[in-house]
């Protein structure tokens, strides 16, 4: 029988988390409530628009 390949999916995965946990300083830092108001006014600004044309 043939040895099966392993695919190293959770190795070549690992340099990703590293990238993506570290946190850069000049990045925008948002309160998760914040973003949710701006894309709901956003979202409400658009059926305006919508219903007005």
């Amino acid at each position: 029988m043939k040895k099966q390949k392993s695919s190293g999916g959770l190795q070549s995965s690992a340099g990703l988390v590293r990238y993506f946990d570290a946190e850069s300083k000049n990045a925008i830092h948002m309160d998760p409530k914040t973003a949710l108001a701006i894309c709901i006014v956003f979202g409400l600004g658009i059926l305006v628009l919508n219903w007005t044309i």
